[in-house]
């Protein structure tokens, strides 16, 4: 069983699936707008101090899809020879923009590590901006950073099952889609095409 799922890890997968298939056979943005950027931040509470009334602006979003493109091209460059997500196909940046950009803003605020350890529980260690002066796009580039030199990164996947457009970290060997759903469209699929070309 693989281990854990490290906190940069989720932080970026989560930044990646913001791009989800619509359930009408398109893609859907949670991220279309400031509020659903500000949602998405006030549903991870680790990312900014005070997410609960942090509120995005123009400057954020701007920031934050930016950021996303660059992620989600470097999610196909490390799934390769694979095919990268259907989403992502026709319009990846190439990699030596995606990583001037991902580089670009985890630059944007220095960070430092802070230890955490609570009582009872396993020592932890977050990267903090001095002053309290994070940024957001900051934070989820340092938290991409992390997730793609690290471990995680070998079971990442593109899920292949019709209308799916996400990326998912392969949790067994026999593992091919990011969740059972897909798994049984894929099947339904396959079975409807071996149908059509018998007939």
């Amino acid at each position: 069983m693989p281990d854990p799922l490290a906190p940069e890890a989720r932080l970026c997968l989560d930044l990646a699936l913001t791009v989800r298939h619509d359930g009408h056979g398109g893609v859907a943005d949670d991220l279309s707008d400031t509020g659903g950027l500000t949602a998405w931040v006030r549903d991870h509470p680790e990312v900014v101090p005070d997410a609960g009334r942090w509120v995005a602006g123009e400057g954020d979003l701007t920031a934050v899809r930016e950021l996303r493109a660059a992620v989600r091209a470097l999610f196909a460059h490390a799934v390769r020879p694979a095919e990268p997500s259907p989403a992502d196909a026709a319009r990846l940046l190439p990699v030596p923009d995606a990583l001037a950009r991902l580089n670009d803003a985890a630059a944007r605020t220095p960070t430092v590590p802070v230890l955490r350890w609570e009582d009872g529980a396993e020592p932890t260690a977050r990267r903090h901006a001095p002053g309290g002066a994070e940024d957001l796009a900051a934070t989820l580039a340092q938290a991409a950073i992390a997730f793609l030199t690290g471990p995680d990164r070998q079971r990442l996947r593109a899920c292949h099952a019709p209308r799916c457009v996400r990326y998912f970290l392969k949790e067994h060997p026999r593992q091919e889609w990011c969740k059972p759903s897909c798994g049984n469209r894929a099947r339904v699929a396959r079975h409807h095409e071996r149908h059509r070309s018998t007939v």
